[in-house]
């Protein structure tokens, strides 16, 4: 049994290209083997140092992280299955990091994949004909009883109808919930690996389909394929390694500390108000943010970059008000005056987020992940955040959970 580590830390990161489902010619676990093989390269280490690993996945059978980690090597460690709706690669991260700090093992993969169908998500879990028998069929029942259930595709349906909500509620715009996408779109035409780099302008993402009002298709993560990997370590590994070591260096000087972190799924808040707003996880990722602060020791104010869960445009802005970038009601102005893009307080989602860089639900969070130690690295080209030294990763899943990140530069 290993002794307790009192810190964690990220050493490599490898994600493949985010694309169109069927764009290429691969399965899930030739792209789990083009991530993790780049994660192992840059962390500068083979997968016979890895102790244990975590992989996670949304639409692939029992055991399919086997058959992804297999790729990688036959070592016999013990391999974890995680499934957590849209918060799955993050949920794989928040399991290697605990089994790091506990002590059970000193160097963990966190690997996540997907490939998926074209066309829309269903209601959650493919739950097919017995809709009460989905995981989310409360979540869609809260929605119900206020809204309505339409024809557009469910996760659409309650993201929409939360954006309705805070408009009625704050007198957000249109323009303002267009205008993350717009961002976001900007950002990813610098991010080779993003799915869509199109960019757009605000009056464009407007005048794209309607999905469900107010929500544009310009608005609304797509389907993707995809992975992403992350290696977490210990500090102890840290210093047992030679520095240089490895092709991809390895060198305890790019290690990136996971400074604070925080799951926490949903509570009576949820439901009690009837609303979309708190039923889609501003709740969650609100208790989440303050526990990870807690735990950090930094703040909100301490954060130069974020990679936030952009599944929608809607919730992004209420995103901001979970982490404390604004009050409630204050995030349609936040986007509107360029407070969370380049030369603004913040730069959220520099990869493109969702919106733009892609969906693959398993690797979504590992890949926020790997773009924030790119950024803590200075490794990020014509999109680098300049003297970021604080990143902050959110990844929200229905059914529910939320997950917060605090990644600090050595």
């Amino acid at each position: 049994m290993m002794t307790a580590s009192a810190k964690s830390f990220v050493l490599g990161v490898g994600t493949t290209p985010f694309e169109k489902p069927g764009a290429r010619d691969l399965r899930y676990w030739d792209l789990a083997r083009e991530a993790g093989t780049e994660a192992l390269t840059d962390a500068g280490i083979g997968y016979a140092d890895v102790e244990q690993a975590v992989v996670g996945y949304c639409f692939q059978p029992s055991t399919a992280g086997q058959r992804a980690a297999y790729t990688l090597g036959l070592t016999g460690i013990p391999v974890y299955n995680v499934n957590n709706n849209c918060a799955t690669g993050a949920t794989a991260l928040v399991l290697a990091r605990q089994l790091v700090e506990g002590g059970a093992a000193d160097c963990v993969l966190a690997l996540g994949f997907e490939t998926m169908r074209k066309g829309p998500l269903g209601g959650g879990a493919d739950a097919g004909a017995d809709f009460a028998a989905s995981p989310v069929a409360r979540h869609y029942g809260v929605m119900a009883a206020a809204h309505g259930f339409g024809a557009a595709p469910p996760t659409a349906q309650i993201f929409g109808n939360a954006a309705r909500e805070h408009m009625e509620r704050y007198g957000t715009t249109e323009a303002q919930l267009a205008a993350v996408a717009a961002k976001n779109h900007r950002h990813s035409a610098d991010n080779p690996q993003a799915q869509f780099r199109d960019v757009y302008t605000v009056a464009e993402i407007l005048a794209a389909r309607t999905i469900h009002p107010p929500l544009t298709k310009l608005q609304c993560s797509p389907t993707s394929d995809g992975a992403a990997a992350v290696v977490v370590v210990s500090e102890r590994f840290l210093r047992q390694r030679t520095p240089g070591a490895g092709s991809g260096g390895g060198t305890a000087a790019r290690a990136v500390e996971i400074a604070g972190q925080a799951m926490v799924t949903d509570t009576e808040e949820s439901f009690a108000s009837g609303s979309c707003i708190d039923v889609v996880g501003r709740p969650m990722s609100r208790a989440a943010a303050h526990r990870a602060y807690e735990s950090s020791g930094l703040g909100i104010e301490d954060v130069d970059v974020v990679e936030l869960h952009d599944c929608f445009s809607v919730n992004e802005l209420l995103t901001y008000e979970a982490l404390g970038m604004c009050e409630d009601g204050g995030s349609g102005k936040l986007v509107a005056e360029g407070a969370t893009t380049y030369g603004g307080r913040w730069v959220v989602n520099p990869s493109g987020g969702l919106i733009s860089k892609g969906h693959p639900l398993g690797a979504t969070g590992l890949a926020q992940t790997a773009e924030l130690v790119r950024q803590l690295r200075g490794e990020t080209g014509k999109r680098q955040v300049e003297g970021a030294r604080v990143g902050l990763a959110h990844n929200i899943g229905l059914g529910g959970a939320a997950v917060v990140t605090l990644l600090r530069a050595r």
